[in-house]
């Protein structure tokens, strides 16, 4: 008896007191983990003065902020489905089923991980992969978004599904006037004219006014900043677009083809860009991380009022950044800086507090992190490399980070120089920036600079060949 008690104390991660055959549990040892997920926010938004974001700031000063942090890219224009396809499998994006909707049944996930060392995981808001996937992270949910992209104000919800069916299931009928022929939407519900962000804080706050008996994974997947970019009017009147800077690298057109000019995201603003219209958008975009902002303090405080903080490690990221004007561009298919460089906050028990790291860092590394930092034994064949070490004193975890986005674009990142190479239409075109004199890649050095270009570029291939994209042709 005695031993199934140490066992279930080992496995919960709890410490208890002895006494008359009765247990007292005195504390929990395995940490909580809070996981706050932004859509489509750069990590350049944190240390933005125009932005209001109270709430970021503060868990800027109560953690890690990771400033090299980064995606590698994506096989589709629909570059949030592989990015959270690598951040939950901590496998490469060459190692993904094409497009990375689908999760291999060969890949361990994180929630199941972490379910198999004792944690309760809970999923809200966005998921853009497999729905049958969805329960293999979580064993429970509320809230659940199962797509891309959607009207803020109408979002299709589903409650958790003991079977893993997710299916369409609002009777709805399209032409009422005319016939009563009965169709389905996708989701059990709406919360139609709530907001999305509003919808899925809420989710969150609810579970957290729960009893736990088990510590838990609690992943926040919000749709904000992404578009249909709209917010509440009160949070948008703290915006005067006429007022707002625009983005140093600011173009009014991308100066070559670079495979991807006329995807969706490109046509939300006209050709050649107008500043004033950038404007509105910047704008829009500002607003929307401001309500986000405003939400993730109501769940925060909500953590700190029922005494979880303490034992909560709290993570918040983003699944890729967006140009917004940046170089002539306006979505996320490149791999320049404002679209690759995510946000990356590590906050808690044992992490130093307002301290930035500069190692370079995949959104995969964060699956062996957050196994390291709950004692939770590391899975076999990730890709992604623990932070623990970089946490402690920004020790180096990786000497070059390399991107791709399908078969146009390809780059690498190796101390301060970033080259990023086209393949358009039999069209060659080189770029070589340096960060650390020019964050804003606008000084191209490849003319300047071949002997670097020339070594990136076969450092690159050796990578591709490898472990790249085509890597997987073969």
């Amino acid at each position: 008896m005695k031993r199934l008690l140490l066992i279930s104390i080992a496995l919960f991660g709890f410490s208890y007191l002895y006494g008359n055959d009765d247990v007292v549990e005195v504390e929990r040892k395995a940490p909580n983990i809070l996981f706050l997920f932004a859509d489509d926010q750069r990590s350049s938004t944190l240390n933005n003065p125009e932005i209001i974001k109270p709430h970021l700031e503060q868990l800027l000063k109560k953690g890690v902020f990771f400033s090299n942090a980064h995606i590698m890219g994506a096989d589709n224009g629909a570059v949030c489905a592989p990015s959270r396809a690598m951040l939950i499998t901590s496998k490469r994006l060459s190692s993904l089923k094409p497009g990375g909707f689908e999760i291999s049944s060969d890949h361990v996930l994180l929630g199941e991980t972490l379910q198999n060392a004792g944690y309760d995981t809970y999923g809200i808001g966005k998921w853009h992969n497999t729905r049958s996937e969805f329960n293999r992270n979580f064993n429970g949910g509320e809230a659940i978004f199962m797509g891309g992209m959607h009207d803020h104000w109408n979002v299709p919800l589903f409650h958790y599904k003991d079977d893993a069916v997710y299916k369409n299931s609002r009777p709805h009928i399209e032409d009422f006037f005319n016939t009563n022929k009965i169709d389905s939407l996708p989701g059990d519900y709406t919360y139609s004219g709530k907001h999305s962000t509003e919808i899925f804080a809420d989710a969150a706050i609810d579970y957290l006014n729960q009893k736990h008996e088990k510590p838990f994974f609690l992943y926040v997947s919000f749709m904000s900043p992404h578009d249909p970019r709209t917010t509440p009017k009160e949070i948008l009147d703290k915006y005067d677009a006429s007022k707002l800077s625009l983005p140093p690298n600011f173009k009014e057109k991308h100066p070559f083809d670079n495979g991807e000019l006329i995807i969706r995201d490109e046509q939300l603003a006209a050709t050649p860009r107008v500043p004033e219209e950038v404007k509105e958008h910047i704008k829009d975009y500002y607003s929307m991380i401001t309500h986000l902002d405003e939400n993730i303090g109501r769940i925060l405080e909500t953590l700190e009022k029922n005494g979880l903080s303490k034992n909560t490690i709290i993570v918040f990221a983003a699944d890729n950044g967006l140009a917004m004007g940046q170089h002539g561009l306006m979505g996320k298919q490149n791999l320049y800086q404002h679209s690759v460089n995510v946000p990356l906050i590590i906050s808690g028990k044992g992490i130093p507090k307002g301290e930035i790291r500069s190692s370079f860092c995949y959104l995969t590394d964060l699956f062996p992190t957050l196994c390291e930092l709950t004692e939770t034994t590391v899975p076999q064949n990730l890709d992604g490399k623990s932070l623990v070490p970089a946490i402690k004193d920004d020790t180096k975890i990786r000497n070059a980070l390399y991107f791709q986005y399908k078969d146009v674009q390809s780059a690498i990142r190796k101390d301060n120089y970033k080259l990023i190479k086209y393949d358009v239409k039999g069209q060659q075109t080189i770029q070589l920036f340096d960060l650390e004199k020019d964050p804003w890649e606008l000084n191209n050095l490849a003319e300047s600079l071949p002997e670097v270009v020339s070594s990136l570029l076969k450092e690159f291939e050796k990578w591709d060949a490898d472990y790249g994209l085509s890597s997987r042709k073969n």
